[in-house]
């Protein structure tokens, strides 16, 4: 029985859904057009009968034809419309064009010049007169067949012709509509939310009055939103067009790639220390002593389209090699990986290598070394993971040949002999032996020798190898063993194919660490150095595998992922909790680079000095110091952290964690204040009123909880809630007297709140659109719908922010880019700049308290960006690629 019952209680439900759906879109339909037109008939009273209009030969508005309320626009967009609903007559209206992406409307007027003094009406300019011309901007007039167009009559008698009734009835109407108005107080008890919908059944006598000049509708995966133009907006030709004069440069980049790559640390002839994350290869210049505080700059290489992978450096120490991994773009359609060659003094490309040749990425790279570098060894992702030797001056693939279905982890060239390449990887060390094929692309051979392991205990994986000076390897594997691989003479009964007349054996092994081997080094006085993962020792090894020295990295950086040598006995350590430390064996080491392990959300700045707080999936809360580009402090928040703002003091911070619970926290002691907690779901946006005095917390309870906050943001509680949403809360900002609330859900409604007034819903939203905000994050609202790209299907925006100076808004797209748009962006298909950089969809922006900067967060690639952001022909600006053209040429950010 409850089975059968089952069916018949979702239809019911569903049935009542629509009904109070279509309930909502007449309710709010009605209240415009009552809105409209009691403001008219008001101004009709006030002003008497309008006879000024005689003079240029265009009818005046008539008690049938209401004049537009004030404030409303004169002239306007045919995409400019707003729909009423009308049931007791069927209305034809005019087909017009609109704009793409909105409701299509009554064909704008044209405005005829000034008018004489006393002629010009509530709603602006003047029509043409004639049969057919249309009426001044905001009547709502039915259209009429040409050959009964007749002269608007400024008294009807009650024996009107057919063609009048549908006006008289539309008058009584309004003055009824008038009538209801102006007993009642307010309208804030009328009227509904944006529908998610335009419901209309079968049959329904429904049709749409066009009001021009008063709202602006866009569809997100065909829903209806509707956005309300400010008063003193009179047409959207007026608002700024085109990209916005500030643009933005590169100052920095938080974080480094060593969770879950390789390859990636290397010293340049420069001094300058080359790495990797993102998209973006950084070039570091270490500032102070070994072991010092950081400081120095940074350069970039931004050639990439996806995230990089790994590096090799030349043996003349300034070309570097990078290798990205495949992506998709926009369109979903895929991007093959490729390997890009590049000078490092001018940061100019000089080779793309691979372009089409490689499956999924580039796993790993290396310059030969015997012959000055001619040679580029590739493996790529993909099943067999192809490995292949390539002409570096030419560009041109010399040999190519299937390695192993096991993961390949390194490759080299033997420094003495470019015809011996080294591969290790899961479970293999293989040494191949090439023969270019006299330079001919597609001539050359590769024949493969498998290492054999004999009486040693075969390791899961062999992470790393090195050459040492005499020409033997050695291996570092999961196993914590250091293998000495020497040459011996080829034995015909050993497994594997190929020709080789020499090959490698072990000759000698060492225990070193408690767990595997991340990372070996050959130093320029012949010792070794050795990563190790689980016991995060860093130790120096003399001839004969003798340990020299050793230190122990501390546990919160991880453990050792890369290794490279600096000047004189400075060491830099790169590591898996996506650190890099500087220092050496004496003095032990410091962060100089420093950043989040996983993905990214939390983003807000302080409101007067040049830092900003991040927080995300790996649970860390982290606060940076923009101008000394590092980390303040960071503390663990037992649970993933996923929205943050400042009090406007600075003193204390709250953060939003994916359980309900949020917390306070003193900036200064990093003490936590206050820990509440409401509901059960994750917490997605946490706002401080512009004067202190609330705190707003939006919630996927569909909720936004209002607090009082005490003067110094230590204390709050309890004022109310906001109940009206019918989808998570994503965004809200305050007005700037504090007193209001505008947020964002993830059914993309647009919902207004008087929070001094009792967390009451606005349902008039037509009364908000003059209201000013403090800040302005919402990703829907009417000074940014221009965006919004075409085709969105809503989760195309992450986050948005307009500067302090309301000069420009900052966009964090979907697709790993930056925007920058004029403000208010209020046409479609607005143009921006465009940036890229990040790897990953980027999941927030903010401007620094005085605009000087913009901070950007990635996703999955656990990034920050900061971006400089710089004036009209201020120094250094370069001009961004429009938003429609992607930004792929290199280059560099202003060094600091």
């Amino acid at each position: 029985m409850d089975g059968a019952a089952g069916p018949g209680e979702g239809s019911a439900k569903e049935a009542l859904q629509s009904l109070s759906q279509r309930l909502r879109v007449q309710e709010e339909e009605m209240e415009l057009v009552k809105a409209a037109l009691a403001e008219a008939l008001r101004l009709l009273r006030l002003h008497g009968p309008p006879t000024s209009l005689q003079g240029s030969g265009t009818p005046g508005p008539t008690r049938d034809s209401p004049a537009v309320p004030p404030g409303l626009p004169p002239t306007c967009s045919p995409s400019l419309v707003s729909r009423g609903t009308q049931t007791e007559t069927e209305v034809e209206m005019e087909p017009s064009p609109g704009l793409p992406g909105l409701s299509n409307g009554p064909a704008a007027t044209q405005g005829g010049g000034e008018e004489p003094s006393g002629t010009q009406s509530e709603g602006g300019g003047s029509s043409s007169s004639g049969a057919g011309s249309p009426g001044p901007p905001g009547i709502l007039r039915p259209v009429q067949p040409l050959q009964r167009v007749e002269t608007p009559r400024r008294n009807s008698s009650s024996s009107s012709s057919p063609s009048e009734r549908p006006r008289q009835k539309l008058s009584r109407k309004a003055a009824s509509s008038a009538n209801l108005l102006l007993r009642s107080g307010s309208t804030e008890s009328r009227g509904g939310k944006d529908p998610l919908s335009s419901p209309g059944g079968p049959g329904s006598r429904r049709s749409n009055y066009n009001l021009e000049g008063i709202s602006v509708k866009m569809f997100l995966r065909g829903r209806p939103i509707t956005m309300y133009i400010p008063s003193g907006i009179r047409s959207l030709e007026e608002l700024p067009s085109g990209p916005p004069l500030e643009t933005l440069s590169l100052d920095w980049v938080y974080g480094y790639r060593g969770r879950d790559s390789r390859s990636n640390l290397f010293v340049l002839r420069s001094g300058e220390v080359v790495y990797f994350i993102a998209c973006v290869v950084v070039l570091y210049r270490p500032g102070g002593g070994p072991g010092g505080p950081g400081g120095g700059g940074q350069r970039h290489y931004r050639g990439h389209t996806d995230c990089v992978r790994c590096l090799a450096v030349h043996p003349d120490g300034v070309r570097v090699a990078s290798g990205q991994t495949a992506g998709v773009d926009k369109d979903g359609k895929p991007l093959q990986p490729v390997v890009h060659v590049w000078d490092s003094e001018t940061l100019l490309k000089l080779q793309e290598i691979g372009l089409g040749a490689f499956e999924r990425g580039v796993g790993a790279l290396a310059f030969s070394a015997a012959d000055q570098g001619a040679f580029l060894c590739v493996v790529d992702d993909s099943n067999e993971h192809m490995l292949s030797v390539w002409d570096c001056s030419r560009g041109i693939k010399l040999a190519e040949i299937k390695s192993t279905n096991d993961s390949v982890l390194a490759v080299g060239f033997s420094p003495r002999d470019s015809s011996c390449i080294v591969t290790s990887g899961k479970s293999h060390v293989h040494f191949w032996n090439w023969n270019g094929g006299a330079g001919v692309p597609g001539n050359g051979t590769l024949a493969r020798k498998q290492g054999v392991f004999g009486k040693y205990k075969k390791p899961k994986f062999i992470p790393c190898f090195v050459f040492l000076p005499d020409g033997d390897i050695l291996t570092g594997d999961s196993e914590g063993n250091i293998l000495t691989w020497g040459r011996s003479l080829s034995d015909s009964r050993t497994p594997g194919r190929g020709g080789a007349k020499e090959t490698y054996g072990i000759v000698a092994q060492a225990h070193a660490h408690e767990g595997s081997i991340f990372a070996l080094c050959v130093r320029r006085d012949g010792t070794v150095l050795s990563g190790g993962g689980r016991d995060r020792r860093l130790v120096q090894w003399g001839p004969g595998l003798v340990a020299l020295q050793e230190t122990e990295i501390p546990e919160h950086f991880g453990a050792v992922r890369a290794i490279a040598e600096g000047l004189g006995s400075e060491l830099l350590v790169g590591t898996t909790k996506n650190a890099l430390l500087r220092g050496d064996l004496a003095q032990g080491f410091s962060p100089v680079i420093q950043g989040h392990t996983d993905e990214l959300w939390g983003l807000c700045t302080h409101p007067s000095q040049n830092r900003f707080l991040t927080c995300g999936h790996d649970r860390q809360l982290c606060l940076w110091d923009g101008e000394g580009h590092a980390l303040a402090w960071n503390i663990d928040l037992k649970e993933t952290g996923l929205c943050a703002d400042f009090h406007p003091s600075g003193a204390v911070v709250a953060v939003g964690l994916n359980t309900g619970r949020w917390l306070v926290l003193d900036t200064e002691t990093r003490e936590i204040v206050s820990d509440v907690t409401d509901g059960n779901e994750q917490l997605s946006v946490v706002r401080y009123s512009p004067d202190g005095l609330y705190l707003a917390i939006g919630s996927h309870d569909n909720m936004i909880y209002i607090y009082s906050v005490s003067s110094d943001g230590a204390k709050s509680s309890r004022f109310g809630r906001c109940v009206g949403h019918s989808s998570f809360i994503t965004h809200l900002d305050w007005s700037k007297d504090g007193n209001f609330i505008m947020s964002n859900s993830g059914d993309y409604e647009i919902l207004y709140w008087d929070v001094a007034g009792g967390c009451k819903l606005l349902r008039n939203r037509y009364e908000s659109r003059d209201r000013e905000w403090a800040t302005y994050t919402c990703v829907l609202g009417f000074h940014v719908y221009g965006v919004w790209p075409d085709g969105s299907d809503g989760t195309d925006i992450n986050s948005l922010c307009r500067s302090h100076n309301e000069r420009v808004v900052a966009v964090a797209d979907d697709f790993c880019k930056v925007h920058l748009f004029q403000y208010p962006c209020a046409r479609a298909k607005a143009p921006s700049r465009m940036y890229g950089g990040h790897g990953s969809h980027v999941t927030s922006v903010r401007f620094t308290h005085d605009d000087s900067y913009l901070v950007s967060l990635g996703g999955k690639d656990a990034s920050i960006f900061q971006w400089r952001v710089l004036g009209a022909g201020g120094a250094g600006s370069a001009p961004a690629t429009p938003s429609r053209t992607p930004s792929l040429s290199p280059a560099s950010s202003l060094d600091v």
